[in-house]
């Protein structure tokens, strides 16, 4: 039996690491997990209530809404009137999505067929990637690093690719270089999308961290990028409600009610007491993702500044919940798979091999900032005994 649409995927080497980290575990060993972005801390207590109270009322049982219910979208409306300054129609502007991870795989499938293109950096979250391909269309790459001209590589990228590509792909702050930009850089972006007809889809994953004084813009704050853009908000990271899979597609009309169309016919939305509690944590937690983006600050001070100390330089991120860290010299050859997997081994450290982020990771691994500082100092004590040299 050939299963057509995943043949062309290749092995998720991620799971090399996961697998290294349970067979120490089960050998008794204590493995600081710096490796999946898998939040660790609690969602909003107003939400967890709400669940449970709504949880128990059984008209919440029967069917919800694909586009979700009224009010949640009204909540992520008034979210960005009040985080962004921008006003958007919560009846064709917002759609919730169960993750944005299938929010954005669906409006790939609404986008694209066999014969598109889509323009996508390089490294990026697999799901930026495998998404396009897995509607099957063609991937076009552009290379991202910290400190890269990402106008020109947009450009050049563009100018390169045949067929021109229907979609460019854009997620700040960066996942998994942690590059960041500011409003001139998104007003630019727009700027380029209308003189080429081309939609702009933003995963802004990491819209509430911000490190250093530090705010994310949100590419709806460019006048009139409404006609050329959407983007992906999720309470994954903003909120700690990884699990409970609610985020939000908004921005372009036309294409919210494309990709509301296809939803109608995929799923029912996600299950209704879990939208009513998202919407209570999104009108009265308002504080909730400035207390998580400052437990992640001091969780990257903590990291890098003790990378610092034992030798292992890394540039510390302005934004997202990561750190990526170039593998030191003397372990280059190893490449990132075997590095990551020397950690382990060797120091009880899990991090992400940077080729997991496709061919432009390769030469760096990525550390998640989800576990304590403590936690990350027992790391970062670890990693000096495996990397003595450095020291």
């Amino acid at each position: 039996m050939e299963y057509r649409r995943i043949t062309a995927l290749p092995p998720y080497v991620f799971t090399v690491i996961d697998t290294l980290k349970v067979e120490a575990r089960r050998a008794g060993r204590d493995v600081v997990d710096l490796g999946f972005g898998n939040p660790d801390l609690p969602s909003p207590d107003v939400a967890v209530d709400k669940l449970a109270e709504a949880a128990r009322n059984p008209r919440n049982h029967r069917y919800s809404s694909s586009r979700g219910i009224p009010k949640l979208r009204q909540a992520a409306a008034d979210l960005y009137e009040r985080r962004f300054g921008v006003t958007l129609d919560p009846e064709t502007q917002v759609i919730q999505t169960i993750g944005a991870k299938e929010g954005f795989s669906h409006l790939m499938w609404v986008m694209l067929q066999p014969g598109d293109a889509a323009l996508v950096p390089s490294p990026s979250y697999p799901i930026h990637r495998y998404s396009p391909l897995l509607a099957g269309a063609d991937v076009r790459e552009m290379p991202f690093t910290t400190d890269g001209d990402f106008i020109g590589a947009l450009r050049d990228g563009w100018e390169y690719s045949w067929p021109k590509p229907r979609v460019v792909v854009l997620s700040f702050p960066h996942n998994p270089t942690t590059a960041c930009v500011d409003l001139d850089f998104m007003t630019e972006v727009v700027e380029f999308a209308r003189e080429r007809d081309v939609l702009l889809v933003h995963d802004f994953a990491y819209a509430d961290l911000g490190f250093d004084g530090y705010q994310p813009p949100s590419i709806l704050e460019v006048p009139g990028a409404d006609e050329v853009a959407v983007e992906l908000y999720s309470m994954t990271k903003s909120y700690s409600m990884a699990g409970w899979r609610v985020a939000f597609m908004v921005g372009h009309a036309p294409t919210i009610a494309a990709l509301a169309k296809l939803k109608s016919y995929l799923d029912y939305g996600t299950f209704q007491p879990i939208q009513i509690a998202a919407t209570v944590a999104l009108n009265e937690a308002p504080e909730h993702p400035r207390e998580v983006c400052a437990i992640y600050e001091a969780r990257r001070n903590a990291l890098c500044s003790g990378l610092e100390r034992i030798g292992w330089s890394v540039e510390p991120p302005r934004g997202s919940m990561f750190v990526w860290a170039p593998i030191p010299e003397p372990y280059l050859g190893m490449g990132s798979v075997e590095f990551a997997s020397h950690l382990v081994r060797e120091a009880d450290v899990a991090v992400s091999p940077g080729v997991g982020f496709g061919p432009g990771g390769e030469g760096y691994v990525r550390f998640a900032l989800i576990e304590n500082e403590q936690r990350i100092t027992q790391a970062v004590r670890t990693l000096r005994g495996c990397l003595d040299w450095l020291s």
